[in-house]
């Protein structure tokens, strides 16, 4: 049984950073597309920025590029998501999501619906 457990929000001012974390264990990720997706009140979920985890290629959102940064750790099976120069529109609910590889081939790794387990989600509050 695959599990991801998210942690590191919190309230952080405009210009601010956080890091989360992606805490994986439950299967070998090495053939996997590990993905952030925000969701804010009233909103559908939002792509943010996947990796390839065997490889570590990766891809952002136009939102979030050059500000943000994906990464993983393999001897930890952990995912990372540093977040600099925070904006209030970063507000959020930040989940990370564990889905086949071919969905990254294949240019899918914007669709949740893609993904097939998913974290309970981390709250991200920027104030202005």
């Amino acid at each position: 049984q695959v599990q991801l457990v998210e942690s590191g929000g919190g309230l952080v001012q405009a210009g601010g950073s956080l890091r989360l974390s992606c805490a994986a264990s439950g299967r070998t990720f090495s053939s996997y597309t590990m993905g952030w997706f925000r969701q804010a009140p009233g909103k559908e979920r939002e792509f943010v920025a996947a990796v390839r985890w065997s490889g570590g290629t990766t891809v952002y959102a136009d939102s979030v590029k050059g500000r943000f940064t994906i990464s993983r750790d393999n001897a930890k099976t952990t995912m990372y998501l540093q977040m600099n120069s925070l904006k209030p529109e970063d507000t959020a609910v930040y989940y990370c999501a564990a889905g086949p590889i071919n969905i990254y081939y294949s240019g899918r790794y914007y669709d949740p619906r893609r993904y097939d387990y998913w974290g309970q989600g981390t709250q991200v509050t920027v104030s202005s």
